[in-house]
């Protein structure tokens, strides 16, 4: 990476599990800002794209640069070797499996007319990622990088909260879950508070009944 540009292979970030699919985190690793734009991987029979509506008013447009996809879009199956582009509106099912080793998806999302808003879960599945292989301090950084970017948007808050209760930190999962409650002004959280199997480790803590009521 130099100054005002980078330069990279897919093939050289590093990459995450998320919903049961290998994403390759584009966006967090070179800084987009514009758009959401991410990559996934998968070998023959694997998942590719994690099955899924845009409920947000994303549309979404997928190029597959590698390979042999099938996608599942609606109630159509289609072949999709590289050089296939598939656009899907938003609330429309998708969904797609690699028919070759090594094949690579490449996704552009946003919604007309507004702003993209980097919410940050592929940043937080990178360092769920890097947590599970005992890299703390890294996946601790990241969590710190993306409140910094958004010290209001409750759930980067929540999202570090889930991470210090996977790693045992409950004192610091408390801090992060109180601020996220103190700015989600809708309510919004609630239901993840009281479904979300990441927070299981710090559920019998009286604390955890505290941010409920």
């Amino acid at each position: 990476m130099s100054e005002g540009y980078t330069i990279l292979s897919l093939d050289e970030v590093e990459t995450a599990s998320h919903r049961g699919s290998n994403l390759i985190p584009v966006r967090h690793t070179i800084g987009f800002r514009p758009a959401g734009v991410n990559a996934w991987i998968a070998d023959t029979g694997g998942q590719l794209i994690p099955p899924h509506e845009e409920d947000s008013g994303n549309e979404e447009l997928y190029a597959v640069v590698r390979g042999r996809a099938t996608f599942t879009v609606g109630d159509e199956t289609a072949d999709a070797p590289a050089g296939t582009l598939v656009y899907v509106s938003p609330q429309v099912f998708r969904t797609a499996a690699a028919e070759e080793d090594g094949t690579i998806v490449f996704a552009v999302g946003g919604s007309v007319g507004k702003a993209f808003n980097a919410g940050g879960w592929d940043a937080f599945a990178l360092a769920v990622a890097y947590g599970q292989s005992g890299r703390l301090d890294e996946a601790r950084a990241i969590m710190e990088q993306l409140i910094a970017e958004k010290p209001r948007y409750w759930p980067t808050h929540y999202n570090a909260g889930c991470f210090e209760a996977q790693a045992g930190n409950a004192d610091a999962a408390f801090e992060h879950l109180r601020r996220a409650k103190e700015l989600d002004d809708e309510g919004h959280s609630d239901e993840y508070f009281r479904g979300d199997n990441d927070l299981d480790p710090i559920r019998d803590d009286p604390r955890f009944q505290e941010l409920l009521s």
